[in-house]
């Protein structure tokens, strides 16, 4: 990856919607160019395109930061079964007070209960979870700075 490879996912971080053409003008090479190595970026996974959309205008109300403590030898396999979940949006093995924590987007404070008790709860080597609920998201992108 070089300087060019980072210009181009800079853009197409601030607009996924950018055109190669677009693009290609914003940092000075042929369309082609930009055509090829956004097709390497993707096929070596290094890029993902997506939709971010926003959870709440979805009908999700409920977002939340969970911190799970799980038995040592399960850490892989419980963060592994969190990230098979259909409301977690992030899953992370971590160090520290929590071995995963998970984000889960949910339609209401009670579909978030049901979701920690029979689903998150019923994961073996769950040991115990602290879940913090968002009150307002004040930014919502992924990526690195480039």
């Amino acid at each position: 990856m070089d300087e060019l490879d980072e210009k181009i996912i800079g853009l197409l971080e601030r607009d996924g919607r950018a055109s190669n053409a677009r693009i290609a003008r914003d940092v000075g090479v042929s369309e082609g160019t930009v055509r090829r190595r956004l097709k390497r970026l993707i096929s070596e996974q290094i890029i993902n395109v997506i939709a971010l959309p926003d959870p709440r205008k979805l009908g999700y109300n409920s977002e939340a930061l969970i911190g799970v403590q799980v038995d040592p030898d399960k850490i892989d396999t419980v963060a592994a079964k969190m990230s098979n979940l259909e409301h977690t949006r992030w899953v992370t093995a971590t160090t520290g007070t929590y071995d995963v924590f998970a984000w889960a987007t949910l339609q209401d404070a009670e579909s978030l209960g049901r979701f920690l008790r029979d689903e998150v709860g019923a994961i073996d080597g769950v040991r115990r979870t602290e879940t913090f609920v968002a009150l307002q998201v004040m930014k919502r992108e992924f990526g690195i700075p480039v």
